[in-house]
């Protein structure tokens, strides 16, 4: 169900909280929300929404692919996927039907940090959609058949997925990046350690991992505050407490030091893809809004030093990007691009080139002012619909953050000076320290990239895993 789009531009005007200010100076304030914790230890946060008739929910739990244990990787990822294929009450097949018949919907993943669920509703089968929630949070059954069934397609979807540089790329990288730390684990697994998990694995996890205490569950929408939360109270207060709590958080990444290269050999590819970096920031770091102005000016956005020098000025790619993924502690930090074999060397260089001419010459102040320009313009539409805000506060929760985020991003936003992006440019642009990952014909384009790393690796795409 998927109403919610019809919505966005009512909406947008409708949430009279967001905006205020002049018509000169508008501010953006995250509409009033409440949060309570249950003895269990469930944490509920509600905000109402009464412009569309629609309930959103968004659920995080501290089930971390990070917490796989080592040979069983993307055990989370299995977990979270059987979670709506059947429960104790509910076949796999009742459920859908379920789900089918109200319009809803409601899924489950896992990513590095956490275990994500959404779902959304009408306002009229907002108590269809609450009993949903609870079954499949409280009493999963993990039927074997499911969990068979679902391990066999992720394994075919992992095998498919090599004959796409652009969806393993990311997944190459951070295996050279991270090296021995969890994030250079895919969360999704790889074909060996899938076919090495059991059904009693999964309960394990379960069991170990899920539970009130690990889990927060933000719910916006059409609804009256106090009649929501004697509803979930209803179908939470019995969830017993058990040994899961927060995660721990996986240690601090150190950054790689000198330079080295991966290439991954794909013989059929007549393109090169390839990732630049080193390990980046977390959700919490205090120059993350300087960080994303200054990304936005080098790589984030299509008029960004990057994509005007490898796309509209030369025409060696369609798209050239860069990204900072924060999470709990440092993410990766990339600068990524593809191109025809034969100009691999020439794109490589020219994105080295950018990143050098970023420290030489920093940011304009047209560009800063630009910049500034562009982040308050779209961060509203990102926290308009209720799925994107139960999304926002679930996050700041578990990120130990609060509604500051939003109140006073603007200010943040204005309050930076070329001064800050110089410093910025110098602590978190690495230029000489990197990863270099490329995907592509080894044969044609390996002599050309042995000048960027005196340490190189290679290996065949259709080998498991992926380091």
């Amino acid at each position: 169900m998927r109403t919610q789009r019809l919505w966005i531009g009512l909406l947008g005007l409708a949430l009279s909280g967001l905006a205020t200010g002049s018509p000169g100076e508008t501010a953006l304030k995250l509409p009033p929300f409440q949060k309570v914790t249950l003895a269990n230890g469930l944490t509920l946060m509600m905000m109402e929404q009464h412009e569309v008739p629609i309930v959103s929910f968004a659920v995080l739990m501290r089930a971390a692919a990070t917490t796989d244990p080592a040979g069983q990787e993307g055990l989370a990822a299995i977990t979270a996927g059987l979670l709506t294929r059947g429960t104790q009450n509910r076949t796999a097949d009742q459920i859908a039907t379920e789900l089918d018949f109200v319009g809803g919907s409601l899924d489950f993943e896992a990513a590095d940090d956490f275990t994500a669920g959404s779902g959304e509703f009408l306002k009229k089968d907002l108590a269809v959609g609450l009993d949903l929630l609870a079954d499949v949070l409280r009493q999963p059954a993990f039927p074997e058949a499911e969990f068979a069934k679902l391990v066999a397609q992720r394994i075919d979807g992992l095998k498919q997925e090599k004959d796409e540089p652009l969806a393993v790329l990311p997944k190459y990288f951070n295996a050279a990046l991270y090296g021995d730390h969890p994030y250079a684990r895919s969360a999704e697994g790889d074909e060996q350690s899938l076919a090495k998990l059991r059904r009693t694995d999964v309960v394990e996890f379960y069991q170990g991992r899920y539970g009130p205490a690990a889990t927060t569950i933000a719910v916006v929408g059409d609804f009256v505050m106090v009649d929501l939360e004697r509803e979930l109270r209803a179908r939470f207060d019995p969830w017993p407490r058990g040994p899961a709590s927060r995660a721990p958080s996986p240690p601090e990444p150190a950054p790689c030091r000198g330079r080295r290269l991966l290439l991954v050999n794909k013989p059929d590819a007549t393109q090169t893809y390839f990732e630049i970096g080193n390990v980046g920031v977390s959700r919490r770091n205090p120059d993350r809004v300087g960080i994303n102005l200054v990304n936005t000016v080098f790589g984030g956005r299509f008029t960004s030093l990057l994509n005007d020098a490898l796309r509209v000025s030369s025409g060696l790619t369609y798209g050239a990007r860069s990204s900072f993924d924060r999470r709990v502690v440092a993410g990766p930090f990339a600068l990524s691009s593809y191109t025809p074999n034969a100009t691999t060397v020439r794109a490589v260089d020219l994105a080295l080139e950018v990143l050098q001419r970023l420290h030489d010459q920093g940011l304009s102040p047209d560009q800063l002012a630009s910049a500034k320009a562009y982040l308050k313009g779209q961060f509203p539409p990102r926290i308009e619909t209720t799925d994107q805000l139960a999304a926002r506060l679930a996050q700041l929760d578990f990120d130990g953050l609060d509604q500051r985020e939003v109140d006073d991003y603007f200010a943040k936003v204005e309050a930076l000076t070329l001064e800050d992006t110089r410093r910025i440019i110098r602590q978190y642009f690495p230029r000489d320290n990197l990863v270099f990952v490329l995907v592509g014909k080894a044969d044609e384009i390996r002599d050309g990239i042995r000048k960027y790393a005196p340490q190189w690796t290679e290996r065949d795409v259709s080998q498991v895993g992926y380091r």
